[in-house]
């Protein structure tokens, strides 16, 4: 985590939420202390029943990482070496790289550029009799259109697997993310909205068959006890990152409420500022604004311009997975994926927490008007 000084606004301040929820947490943690139960106890048993209490899921169950979370799901949907999924070209490594890790290959779809996610509409091109999955990501914490991407995919027999990493407690047409798609993968990394103090990660599913077949994955294939009746993983969240979340869990909706409310007083001060677009809040359902993500021209001076200023922004993702050197055997060249090349030149991610000031947000805002202007 950067150090600042007040002085300084940074990306992401956790210490600050820190702070605010630090006796509980200890308390947490000194209980898992006690307890000398480290590895798939109570703690992690109540948390996957309030999670999937919470997202609108029959089952959830406790993984390592949100990168795990999404190969064991790909793995239990059958996605098997030679087939492909679908996955779109903007959005973080690891939602392509754990099908390259399967032995299968990833097929890159463009983004709808309002909303930067999967585009339903660039989907027909892209399917083969190869093709067993789509993910769909929920970039930035807005969710994808699903109603055209479900559709789609019972059309074609496909499995739908919701990468949620960046979006818990988004919702579509009222429904949470994890449950919109046959399975929905978590993520608690340190920056998530429900962010750990480690890896850690989440599969909520409401298939039956699927949840034993993730049960087993995560702890080496076991059908029973040291009896191993596939390949698996070892994938298991641990008790403390789980008794640390079930606390945050209890804030997390005023957390994301809160973000909203920065969002729109960002949105406020920059909609009238010429050369900023700042993101499109979609009809369907409420943004949880993991990042609060702008277009820009000239993206990387005007980053450099806030740096100046002492304010903090980050760039997701500045090369396109399409374009990335581990998929260059797939032969795709710059303009082949329009719009995710568009965003990654484009996108700037300014700061964006609960515990932000107005005068924070107020600040960020001027400084960016004024970088766009000298640009």
């Amino acid at each position: 985590m950067p150090i600042h000084t007040a002085n300084t606004i940074p990306a992401l301040d956790l210490r600050a939420q820190y702070a605010s929820i630090r006796e509980e947490i200890q308390a947490a943690i000194n209980a898992v202390l006690d307890s000398q139960i480290f590895i798939l106890g109570s703690q992690v048993q109540a948390l996957e029943q309030e999670l999937s209490t919470f997202c609108g899921t029959r089952f959830a169950i406790g993984v390592a990482s949100g990168t795990d979370a999404l190969l064991l799901a790909l793995y239990a949907c059958g996605v098997r070496r030679g087939d492909e999924v679908i996955v779109p070209a903007f959005t973080y490594i690891a939602t392509a790289d754990v099908v390259s890790l399967l032995g299968a290959t990833p097929v890159f779809a463009d983004i709808d550029p309002a909303t930067f996610t999967l585009d339903p509409a660039k989907l027909k091109p892209l399917v083969t009799k190869r093709t067993r999955a789509i993910i769909p990501v929920h970039l930035y914490g807005q969710t994808a259109d699903m109603e055209p991407i479900l559709e789609f995919a019972r059309a074609h027999d496909l499995h739908v697997i919701e990468d949620a990493a960046q979006a818990i407690g988004a919702t579509y047409h009222g429904k949470r993310v994890g449950a919109l798609g046959e399975v929905g993968c978590l993520s608690f990394y340190p920056t998530k909205n429900l962010g750990g103090y480690g890896d850690g990660g989440m599969i909520l599913t409401n298939s039956p068959e699927l949840h034993e077949k993730v049960r087993s994955l995560r702890m080496h294939g076991e059908c029973r006890k040291y009896v191993t009746a596939e390949q698996g993983w070892n994938s298991r969240l641990d008790e403390i990152q789980a008794a640390i979340l079930r606390v945050k869990l209890r804030h997390l909706e005023d957390w994301n409420k809160t973000r909203r409310t920065h969002a729109g007083n960002y949105t406020r001060l920059l909609q009238a500022v010429t050369g900023v677009t700042p993101p499109k809040v979609a009809g369907w359902g409420e943004h949880v604004f993991h990042q609060y993500t702008v277009r820009v021209p000239h993206r990387d001076r005007v980053q450099k311009e806030l740096a100046g200023q002492g304010i903090a922004s980050t760039v997701y993702y500045p090369v396109p997975l399409h374009l990335q050197p581990i998929y260059r055997s797939l032969g795709h060249r710059p303009g082949s994926l329009r719009e995710a090349e568009r965003a990654s030149s484009e996108c700037l991610s300014l700061p964006l927490y609960p515990e932000m000031t107005s005068e924070q947000i107020e600040h960020v805002a001027q400084a960016l008007s004024t970088a766009v202007s000298e640009a």
